[in-house]
Parts: C-alpha cells; sequence; structure tokens
C-alpha cells in the first residue's frame, strides 16, 4: 500500500552533536547516495568551504565549527535531500513538500525548483549572508517561548505577554518564526536583553536564548536578502515537481507557479519577514490530506511544533499532547527519519517495495 505523505524539512538548530556522521550512518539507504554527496562537496569546495564529507564524518564534534551558519547549513541540506531520496524509493509517496525556514530550501532542492548543487551552493551562501547581515552593527539574536500549556494545548496567557512585548518593542522585536506551540522572536541585542528579562519564566527554560542565532526572518535581515538578489540568478529556478506550501501557507504547484514570484518569495520576502511554519503544516494538511507525515533529517526537532500545529486544528481529532501518544501507539502517522525506530519502518516499506519489484 502507497501512503500519500506531508514531507516537512528541517531548519537550521537541527544539526546537533548527536547528529554527527548521520550522513555517511544513512548514505547506503539511496543507491544515489553517493553521487549526490559527491556533487555538494563539489559545490562547497567552489565556495571555498569545507566539504560535506569532512563535517559529516570528523572525528569529534566542535561545537563552535559546527554552530557556524555555514556550515550547518550544509548538513541539514545534504541529510535532508538524501533522506528524501530514500523516501521515494518507498511506499511512502510525497504529495506535497514543506519545511521550517532553513528548511525551505531543502524543500525548494526536494521539490526540483534547484538542483542538488546548486541547493547547496545556494543554502550556503544564504547562511553566510544571513550570518553577517546587521543594522547598525548589530546582528541581533533569536529567543523561543512557549504559546501553549504542558498538553500542547493553546494558552491565550502567554501569547498575550507575547503581544504586549512586541507592541512595547516595536520597530526592534519582531515574530520570526510562528513554530507550532512556541514563538521565536527576533530583534536587535538591546530587545532580545529585554525580552529575556521581561517574559516570565516557564518550566525554568523559557524565554531560551537561541546561540549563534542572528535576527532571522526579520527586517535586520534587509542585506543578506539585497546580496541574495544581486547574486542569485533568475536561471537557479525550475518549476517544482512537486507542490511546496511556503512560510505564508502559499502553495507553489507545479507548471502553474511564477518562477520570479518564487524567486522574490525566497530570496526577498522570506528572509526579511514572519515565516509561520504553521500555517503551512496547517495548511498542508487541509489542502492535500495526507495519510502520514514524514520528518527528514538530521534530528526529530519539529515532531513537536508540527503536532501542536496539527492540535491547533483539532486535525483528526488531535486534541492534546495525550492523543498525538495514543494515536501514534495505535498506528504510527507521524515518522522521523533521525529516529532509527521510526526510520526502520520507512525502510521496511521500501525494503517490501524492492521485494515486489523484484
Amino acid at each position: 500500500m502507497n501512503y500519500s505523505t506531508l514531507v516537512v524539512a528541517p531548519g537550521r538548530g537541527s544539526y546537533q552533536k548527536q547528529e554527527l556522521g548521520y550522513i555517511s550512518q544513512n548514505l547506503s539507504d539511496t543507491a544515489a547516495g553517493a553521487v549526490l554527496l559527491a556533487g555538494f562537496d563539489q559545490s562547497r569546495i567552489k565556495l571555498g568551504l569545507s566539504t560535506v564529507t569532512s563535517l559529516d564524518q570528523a572525528p569529534q564534534f566542535n561545537f563552535r565549527r559546527y554552530q557556524q551558519a555555514d556550515n550547518a547549513a550544509a548538513l541539514i541540506l545534504a541529510s535532508g535531500f538524501i533522506d528524501y531520496q530514500t523516501l521515494q524509493q518507498s511506499c511512502y509517496q510525497p504529495v506535497v513538500i514543506t519545511g521550517n525556514s532553513m528548511g525551505w530550501y531543502t524543500a525548494l532542492a526536494c521539490s526540483g525548483v534547484w538542483h542538488s548543487t546548486e541547493a547547496m551552493r545556494i543554502a550556503s551562501l544564504m547562511a553566510q549572508y544571513t550570518s553577517q547581515s546587521h543594522y547598525k552593527g548589530d546582528n541581533g539574536g533569536q529567543l523561543i517561548y512557549p504559546l501553549v500549556d504542558e498538553h500542547w494545548r493553546p494558552k491565550l496567557d502567554y501569547q498575550q505577554q507575547v503581544n504586549a512585548l512586541l507592541a512595547r518593542c516595536s520597530g526592534q522585536l519582531y515574530m520570526s518564526i510562528l513554530y507550532g506551540g512556541y514563538a521565536v522572536l527576533a530583534g536587535s541585542s538591546e530587545a532580545i536583553s529585554l525580552a529575556m528579562q521581561t517574559l516570565p519564566k516557564i518550566d525554568e527554560r523559557f524565554p531560551l536564548l537561541l546561540p549563534g542565532h542572528s535576527a532571522f526572518h526579520s527586517p535586520f535581515m534587509a542585506q543578506a536578502s539585497e546580496q541574495a538578489l544581486q547574486n542569485i540568478g533568475h536561471s537557479s529556478f525550475q518549476a517544482p515537481a512537486v507542490p511546496l506550501v511556503d512560510g505564508c501557507g502559499r502553495i507553489w504547484q507545479p507548471d502553474c507557479s511564477d518562477l520570479n514570484e518564487l524567486r522574490d518569495y525566497t530570496l526577498r520576502q522570506q528572509v526579511t519577514e514572519t515565516y509561520n511554519f504553521t500555517a503551512s503544516i496547517q495548511v498542508a494538511v487541509k489542502e492535500f490530506c495526507p495519510q502520514r507525515i514524514v520528518l527528514l533529517g538530521p534530528g526529530n526537532g519539529l515532531a513537536g511544533a508540527v503536532i501542536q500545529a496539527l492540535i491547533e486544528l483539532n486535525w483528526q481529532g488531535l486534541g492534546s499532547k495525550q492523543d498525538f501518544i495514543d494515536q501514534q501507539q495505535q498506528q504510527p502517522w507521524l515518522l522521523a527519519m533521525g529516529t532509527p525506530a521510526q526510520r526502520a519502518i520507512l525502510l521496511q516499506r521500501h525494503a517490501a517495495t524492492e521485494a515486489k519489484r523484484a
């Protein structure tokens, strides 16, 4: 049986110490893996950057090295794209693709808008541009704060506190990403510092400062957008082969998408404005009715945000975190390729498909 599948790609922040070696460990899952990796490495060499292979196969995790934006971007895109090739060989058939933040670049590559090597070049450049972008010498920062209670149900008090802070710091603090049950805020160093002091503490963890992050998806990235528009041409963009849902909840369909508009959105709008990951998930499930949701690697950090976005919709009767746990125990419908046990389910389906073909 084939399952219609929503594919979701992670953004920056997904590559952690435990993901070191993820690509080499899973490369053999797809026949084209080695060729893809060689192409990624060539793209990086041309930019004078560390190859994906050297980063993935390093003997130990160096936090400073892997926090570097273009290194993290390369590993995340390569991991996700190679995972997508594996998925295409299985019974889980992609009907729509989306991603969170930098995951939009992986989504574009998987859908065929960018050739794999061009995707690596662009993702690496965008990581550099956004990490260096500043306003009056300030790169700004990001923090994350919950909008849901312990059961993953929307909590109005938390949302009101965030809204009040955004109003107080208008022009200096912005909604960067609507991330399921969380708000990711971006702004000036001063505004982020104020937010860390002002927002009520939750679970002795939040507000949580995101280390090494600039003020992504905010006007602080205007300089990065200008660089991208100057250096990434129209010829890099092709029509998607699989529908995409972007960070506004807009659908880009094969053969009827304006590629100039897609380029403008990718290099301008989503760089400098809020990325609504919640909307992208909600639109994807409402418009395409997937039977399964698959999260590309590395990691599985997107799972909570995806489920929280669906709880807000009451999708298929999903009303709380416990509802999701109960449903998964009966019949797993959300599978993360970065989780070994869940990846094994996908590979079992892949093995069964190959056996039938033989």
